[in-house]
């Protein structure tokens, strides 16, 4: 199978809202490969667009310089929170020019692009053609104000920037005026059918495919897929004569094109074949992991693009919602917009992965980070139950039987309860159903602090004849925590290595589980784990506030 997430942009930092896709997008991915699944986990920055342009212009640097330095910090806060791609890399790339020119070319041959004279905003003040999201006012469906040119963040609804009520230029607050310039469409219409037979097919969840419903019973637009110049991004190649001005790939022509070219840069280091996961006769699976903002763009218009230029469609789109903090959205001037490096800085990354996956369901519901309950669950569920159960053990096997686990289990039936458990946790995880997995884990847990009240070890500690008991208990105990720590360990990928550590053992699969650690040496325990305290969350919002 091949994973991909949305494409952060590459304009800005990596910030805590961000991490909820790559968070649960690289806990599934783990997953699978622990399963022993052949996966591949692969994205990119999406680094095309006017947006771009400009930031460069305002740090007095060139485009290709600013998303090679964001690039950089890209993945340092990626590689940070442990999001384990087998590639990562660049829309701004050789692979992504050619894909994007023969997917335009098959398009265009296909009869499924056209072109046309169209009124655009222009900015008298700047002497450019506004991007659709350069181009504001109010919703010309519901009034909304502050609304982007090409779809409204209160109702849904999407238009032509030249809708726009009261429209202003957000690049310098002008009114814009309407200018004449010929551009490429894409006949999205011609591909209902295929879009309602791939969505019929299960490719969405059902409360995704009402709301597709909804726009395709609205009627399919026409796409312009080109931009006029100044822009950043690829000029399209073979314009008739050259005479008129260039025209450049609209940047979400290019950016899912994006997942396909850095696999293709991937297969040319790994020795994969590109056609046995694009190609349209493919039986590999193809997910992607989305925000339900760009719902349209991947669950429409992409899954066209590519029937028309020949390649397959997803199997599945995976659409999440929004992270609020507190119950508010993000505020940079309250600090609860905060960045990954802030995080990074302060707590670690394994808590917000935690977090993050007790709140993950699966569906498309919005969920919300209350520093107050993420100090509790921390320390409550990974440090007061997890952890604890191998903190209860270490100490005597460590100091009373020389390092090595006993031959036996003091209850192997609860060992075998244990694993029995497993079938549904890995239902759980597939459906990415991650609290479910998360409260079914420390349901266990609770069943391992109570078989250690009930045996008490310490009390067999003190008598040289129930010193076997202590070692059977403890070893039993030791094997319970494994397999808490196993079954989390796509969750807390960080915590579960240091783990291994600390048993002697390599990295595990899913099934390898199921057979006990006996008779054999442990490490001495470091800590895996500890307390958070409030002071370091109030260090964190601190550090993101901006006056």
């Amino acid at each position: 199978m091949l994973v991909t997430s949305a494409l952060p942009y590459a304009n800005g930092p990596i910030h805590i809202g961000h991490l909820v896709e790559y968070i649960q997008t690289d806990i599934w991915v783990r997953f699978q490969k622990m399963r022993g699944h052949r996966c591949f986990y692969v994205c990119a920055d999406d680094a095309h667009g006017t947006p771009i342009m400009l930031k460069a212009k305002e740090r007095g640097i060139t485009a290709e310089q600013l998303i090679a330095d964001m690039w950089k910090d890209h993945r340092q806060d990626f590689d940070g929170f442990r999001i384990k791609f087998d590639n990562y890399y660049s829309t701004h790339s050789e692979e992504n020019r050619e894909i994007v020119a023969l997917i335009f070319g098959r398009l265009v041959s296909g009869g499924h692009v056209y072109k046309k004279v169209v009124s655009q905003m222009f900015d008298p003040q700047q002497k450019m053609f506004l991007p659709d999201r350069y181009g504001k006012g109010r919703c010309p469906r519901c009034g909304a104000a502050d609304q982007y040119g090409d779809n409204c963040d209160v109702c849904g609804a999407t238009y032509s920037p030249t809708d726009l009520i009261e429209p202003y230029s957000a690049i310098s607050g002008a009114v814009p005026v309407l200018r004449d310039s010929e551009h490429y469409f894409f006949r999205l219409p011609d591909f209902e059918s295929v879009l309602r037979d791939w969505i019929g097919s299960g490719a969405v969840s059902d409360a995704v495919a009402k709301k597709l419903d909804e726009w395709l019973s609205a009627g399919l637009r026409d796409w312009n897929v080109s931009r006029d110049q100044p822009y950043f991004g690829f000029e399209i190649p073979g314009l008739e004569d050259g005479s008129g001005p260039k025209k450049f790939f609209y940047v979400w022509l290019d950016a899912p094109i994006g997942y396909m070219a850095s696999f293709k840069n991937f297969c040319g280091t790994s020795g994969n074949d590109f056609d046995e996961f694009w190609g349209k006769e493919s039986k590999a699976e193809l997910y992607h992991f989305i925000g339900k903002d760009i719902t349209y763009f991947h669950t429409l218009f992409w899954p066209a693009v590519l029937s028309g230029a020949g390649f397959r469609l997803p199997s599945k789109v995976f659409v999440h919602g929004f992270l609020t903090v507190d119950g508010k959205k993000m505020s940079k001037s309250k600090g609860t917009f905060v960045r990954a490096a802030t995080f990074l800085e302060h707590l670690d990354p394994d808590f917000l992965r935690y977090y993050f996956a007790a709140k993950i369901g699966g569906g498309v519901e919005d969920l919300d980070l209350s520093w107050d309950d993420f100090v509790s669950r921390i320390n409550s569920d990974v440090v007061g139950k997890i952890v604890n159960v191998a903190i209860r053990c270490a100490g005597f096997v460590s100091k009373r039987f020389d390092g090595r686990l006993s031959g036996s289990l003091a209850r192997p039936e609860l060992f075998d309860e244990f694993v029995d458990r497993s079938d549904l946790i890995a239902k759980l995880y597939e459906s990415r159903n991650f609290s479910g997995v998360v409260k079914e884990i420390i349901a266990l847990a609770g069943l391992a602090n109570q078989f250690m009240d009930d045996e008490k070890p310490w009390v067999f500690a003190k008598d040289e004849k129930t010193l076997g008991r202590c070692h059977d208990v403890c070893t039993t105990g030791i094997n319970l925590f494994r397999l808490l720590v196993g079954f989390l360990g796509p969750v807390v990928p960080g915590i579960a290595g240091a783990a291994q550590t600390f048993l002697g053992e390599s990295p595990v699969s899913w099934a390898s589980l199921a057979r006990p650690l006996l008779g054999c040496p442990i490490n001495k325990y470091r800590p895996l784990a500890v307390r958070v305290r409030r002071g370091q969350v109030d260090a964190v919002l601190e550090a993101s506030k901006v006056i």
